[in-house]
């Protein structure tokens, strides 16, 4: 918890490329260092965009009625260059045909920019732990009864449209000269999304990519709880007149940061296996609403803990186990798809029109996948990514034959609450990567909480939502599940790669675990 506090409230939220994400990539570096790892670096792992901080926002509303607001800027907005004052306007824009009702009336305004959702009373907990025959049902379901359903691909569908629609509504409104824009905050995924949550993320900015300069916001835009909004909403529809202050004040600090990883290792001891790799980690990344604590400060100390349990007992491991805390994840998986491609294989993405403007992580293949030497020499990569909840069980990410070691391994751990194996892969977090090229990687079941109703990606996700016990118990199970892959005889099983013989493998001699002097990683400094 010590660790929680030092990077929730002593470094706060960590955007991708900003300044808080450079002092976070270092700090953990020293941390790891000052526990036992050896070679705690960093890995540059390319060029991210636009470094950018919030260092104030407010929004009141002067007339009819002076209020004071529930919001933050949205991510990569641009400044208003100090307080303004403007008449609130109302705009519904669902698609390009949407325009010309508005075009020529939002010049010299602030506009409410959105849909008033219904905000109805949380018929569920907020806050909640699987029961046994949850976890049940998730042991037994196989994602082999899914398949892409037409309600998926409706969903992708109307994404694709949403990202194309962004583009053009960032270039109208600045067209339009608006001075600025209040969005609604979304719902919660899980119910919730009320009771002044302000959910702050990828859907709140304007246009595609907007950390890449040259795609960047071109209007100062916040994100408004759901009842700020909803007052503001009805007045207007009342036909009342609004007037707004606000002040958005933030900060590019540079036009073409790059991203990096925070890695360090505990050197395997046996001379046959210490060439041989087992990774364990989390994304150290967030977004800026609240101060990362759940997402994925929770993850990130759990894999340091880990660690350090084990330097603490003096674990001499037969393989190397390696932690890697990622930036980049809550903008596409970045880093972690950055190391894996540099370190293990990759495979050419297509550059088909529909397929470019989607993230990388979600295009499809056109060639073949690329193996690197050091693929065959990594065992398994091991992730924690949902919030506070107490480690549950594992996800087999449909890699049949490994479920009876972890069956074994789990075992002496059910009085731990420890008791679910499933068939099931999940996705969206920093194991897809290793998986995608052929390397066992597991995101282990925890308890939810109330990371879908309350704290995933919102102005709540603070330190005080994290449980000391949980987060205790996690690490427990993670240092075991770490320690006994790197003591068994053999590497941990592999599923079978997709099309084996449009496999490529690099032939180049491989040059161990540890960093040389001509990497792109920075042993001591920063990024």
């Amino acid at each position: 918890m010590e660790y929680a506090s030092a990077l929730t409230d002593g470094i706060g939220p960590r955007l991708t490329g900003s300044p808080n994400m450079a002092k976070a990539n270092a700090w953990a570096r020293d941390q790891l260092a000052a526990m036992g790892c050896v070679h705690a670096r960093l890995e540059d792992w390319g060029e991210f965009g636009m470094g950018w901080q919030q260092l104030n926002t407010w929004v009141r509303m002067a007339a009819p009625d002076p209020a004071v607001f529930i919001a933050q800027a949205a991510p990569w907005s641009p400044a208003t260059n100090g307080p303004v004052t403007a008449s609130l306007v109302y705009a519904n824009i669902q698609s390009t045909k949407d325009f010309d009702q508005y075009r020529g009336k939002l010049q010299g305004k602030i506009v409410l920019l959105g849909v008033m959702r219904p905000v109805p009373p949380p018929e569920n907990p907020l806050f909640r732990r699987y029961t046994d025959k949850e976890l049940e049902g998730i042991a037994t379901h196989t994602d082999a009864d899914d398949g892409i359903t037409p309600e998926m691909r409706e969903r992708l569908q109307k994404y694709v449209q949403r990202l194309k629609l962004a583009d053009q509504l960032k270039q109208f409104l600045a067209d339009e000269k608006v001075v600025a824009v209040i969005r609604p905050s979304r719902d919660a995924r899980d119910g919730g999304g009320s009771g002044g949550v302000i959910f702050d993320d990828n859907g709140a900015a304007i246009g595609r990519n907007p950390y890449i300069r040259g795609r960047e916001m071109r209007t100062p835009t916040v994100v408004m709880a759901i009842e700020s909004f909803g007052r503001l909403f009805r007045l207007l529809q009342a036909g009342v007149p609004v007037s707004i202050e606000m002040d958005v004040e933030t900060k590019v600090t540079g036009d073409h940061e790059h991203g990096y990883n925070t890695i360090a290792e505990i050197p395997g001891s046996d001379p046959e296996l210490k060439d041989q790799v087992v990774m364990v980690g989390g994304h150290l990344d967030s977004w800026i609403a609240g101060t990362g604590a759940s997402d994925n400060a929770a993850g990130t100390v759990v894999a340091m803990e880990a660690m350090r349990i084990l330097n603490s007992l003096g674990i001499k491991p037969r393989r190397t186990v390696r932690v890697a805390l990622w930036s980049g994840e809550e903008e596409g998986l970045l880093g972690s798809m950055g190391y894996v491609k540099q370190h293990f294989g990759f495979a050419p993405l297509s550059t088909e029109p529909d397929q470019t403007i989607l993230p990388e992580m979600l295009r499809s293949a056109s060639g073949p996948l690329v193996l690197k030497p050091e693929q065959q020499l990594i065992s398994a990569y091991f992730n924690l990514d949902n919030g506070t909840g107490k480690v549950r069980g594992i996800y087999l990410q449909e890699n049949a034959s490994v479920g009876p070691i972890f069956a074994q391994w789990i075992a002496p751990l059910k009085d731990l609450d420890v008791t679910a194996i499933t068939m099931r892969d999940t996705d969206s977090t920093d194991h897809m990567p290793f998986d995608a090229v052929g390397i066992p990687g597991f995101q282990f079941i925890q308890d939810p909480m109330d990371y879908e109703t309350r704290t995933h990606h919102s102005n709540m996700d603070v330190f005080e939502e994290l449980r000391p016990s949980d987060l205790k118990q996690a690490a427990v199970v993670e240092a075991i599940f770490v320690y006994n892959a790197a003591m068994r005889d053999q590497m941990l099983p592999r599923s079978p790669l997709p099309r084996p013989e449009l496999i490529e493998q690099q032939t180049a001699p491989l040059k161990g675990v540890w960093p040389s002097s001509s990497d792109q990683s920075l042993e001591n400094g920063t990024p």
